[in-house]
């Protein structure tokens, strides 16, 4: 028998998801610069900073009842570092 998926599709985050996503990143990661905040025309995702600047977004999705968040960061290769000598290749 298959198992039939119900999905409600993307809600918007409460107050209180906002608050307790910022404060698991902030955990996570050790950073207390992490700042967790609304998307101005976005309501089933926020962004989330560190120290001001922009690295990503956290999107909500509801299926079968289970609430999940996925963070969603992009990472431009001309940001990365050199790589060493012995890294190289």
């Amino acid at each position: 028998m298959r198992r039939q998926t119900i999905r409600t599709g993307d809600l918007p985050l409460t107050r209180s998801e906002i608050w307790r996503l910022e404060k698991y990143l902030r955990n996570l990661f050790r950073l207390d610069t992490i700042t967790v905040v609304e998307r101005p025309k976005q309501d089933d995702s926020v962004e989330v900073h560190v120290n001001g600047e922009f690295i990503g977004v956290v999107f909500k999705d509801v299926e079968d009842g289970e609430t999940s968040y996925a963070f969603n960061m992009a990472i431009l290769e001309m940001d990365l570092p050199e790589a060493p000598a012995s890294r190289a290749g």
